[in-house]
């Protein structure tokens, strides 16, 4: 798939099949969030693949947004291995996660895996449920699978609708 067809063509489906997710593509998507760029490339986040029944049930006790999804991934960063900005007050930690997921989330799409962006969860209570180091911070989840052949794992019908870029970019 082209870029500009994945970037298109992505969203947050709602609801999952149930059918596993090919290694061969879950593959794809880790290495392209190995690729993701960081803040001085300190590379601080961390991948969890939770695809196990056992981890999927703990998911499932975080948030009702799984949709059924057969695989999770869990975006983490170690907060002692970032980049602190001229000030002092902010660390590049949440960014490079994020920029981290957008990729996986683009390999997704681009090897025909659905998928969702996840912030609807206690990222303390996702910690403390998988027992991650005290240097994690949980920034997001992600669900990977196919969609159901279903309204609700269909992109919304408003997903092409977007705003002029005149009302979102400023020429300074």
């Amino acid at each position: 798939m082209e870029f500009n067809d994945v970037i298109k063509n992505r969203y947050a489906c709602k609801k999952y099949d149930g059918t596993p997710v090919a290694q061969e593509a879950l593959d794809a998507i880790l290495a392209a969030g190995r690729l993701a760029p960081t803040a001085k490339n300190l590379q601080e986040h961390h991948v969890y693949v939770i695809q196990s029944e056992e981890g999927l049930k703990k998911v499932d006790e975080l948030t009702p947004c799984r949709y059924g999804a057969p695989v999770v991934l869990m975006v983490t960063y170690d907060k002692t291995n970032v980049f602190t900005y001229p000030g002092g007050v902010a660390t590049s930690g949440i960014e490079d996660a994020t920029i981290v997921a957008t990729h996986l989330c683009l390999a997704a799409t681009a090897n025909g895996v659905e998928n969702c962006w996840l912030n609807y969860f206690d990222p303390a209570k996702a910690k403390a449920l998988f027992g991650l180091p005290e240097n994690e911070e949980v920034v997001l989840l992600m669900d990977l699978g196919h969609a159901a052949d279903v309204p609700a794992g269909q992109p919304l019908a408003n997903h092409a609708s977007r705003k002029p870029l005149a009302e979102t970019v400023t020429y300074l």
